[in-house]
């Protein structure tokens, strides 16, 4: 199981990606930002950063605009 922001819990399936993280809670924000267990992942290694069974993940929408 994956833990989201302390509060939604997602299956963990096996080379489960931060990418299929997002896609799985269908964010589509352009300006995402995500730690892994208190560690930020780089967004170009979304793609490839596998996530582990009982990884603690936060996902947090940057918002912006004047």
């Amino acid at each position: 199981m994956i833990l989201v922001n302390n509060r939604d819990k997602i299956e963990w399936r096996d080379n489960m990606t931060v990418q299929d993280l997002l896609n799985t809670l269908r964010y589509e924000y352009a300006l995402i930002t995500v730690t892994v267990n208190e560690e930020l992942v780089a967004s170009e290694d979304y793609g490839r950063f596998q996530l582990r069974d009982g990884d603690q993940v936060g996902v947090f929408h940057l918002a912006h605009g004047g």
